[in-house]
């Protein structure tokens, strides 16, 4: 172009007419309609995190170990039908007792080894009795490893609606991620954030 850009003050891009040429690292070349020349505005270095949900399976494994091995030992389920399986690949555990009563019972001992093992019940979504081969009935239960969309919208919504400073979020696949030039916010974000119920426990990473 022959006219060496220069880094220009915040305030001087009040001036109408400018256009983004392109963004790169922190630094954002416009173009000015006014005088033609390009100038290159030092962006603020952003902070952000991630919003995401999940479960531990290695977690979810040993309860559903501790459950099982509960079960045989218990005189009300000797010489029951009754298992608890862990699919990883599917993302549920599958549940199989003779009859509903014996079924509640057996989703009381898995919840309780869950909880003991810091598996939240928010990311179990249990599925209804229903009946299985051999006289029994088998009930699944899915587990929530990630974040839906409606759940991602739910998220994205809060931020806006809380109307923080400079805080800004955005759906990434099955994650949020929150950004804002101050730390501070951004601590505020994730407060509030706590402090709501969206279904599902919520975990915050990449902090950065």
């Amino acid at each position: 172009m022959g006219i060496r850009p220069r880094v220009v003050k915040k305030n001087e891009h009040q001036v109408s007419g400018f256009y983004e040429i392109f963004t790169f690292r922190r630094f954002l070349v416009l173009k000015s309609a006014d005088d033609r020349r390009y100038y290159i505005y030092r962006m603020p270095q952003q902070a952000s995190f991630d919003v995401t949900t999940g479960v531990d399976l290695q977690e979810v494994d040993n309860a559903v170990n501790q459950a099982q091995k509960e079960i045989t030992q218990r005189y009300d389920f000797k010489g029951s039908p009754a298992t608890i399986e862990l699919d990883r690949t599917g993302g549920k555990i599958n549940l199989t007792a003779e009859n509903d009563f014996k079924m509640n019972a057996l989703w009381d001992v898995l919840q309780s080894k869950l909880i003991k093992r810091g598996v939240s019940v928010k990311n179990l979504d249990p599925g209804e009795i229903k009946p299985a081969g051999g006289d029994t009935v088998q009930r699944v239960i899915a587990l929530k490893l990630a974040l839906d969309g409606d759940t991602a919208k739910k998220v994205a919504a809060a931020i806006k609606e809380a109307k923080l400073k400079k805080v800004q979020a955005a759906i990434q696949g099955d994650q949020v991620r929150v950004t804002s030039p101050s730390r501070d916010d951004l601590q505020q974000a994730m407060a509030l954030l706590r402090g709501k119920d969206f279904g599902v426990e919520l975990k915050f990473g990449n902090y950065r």
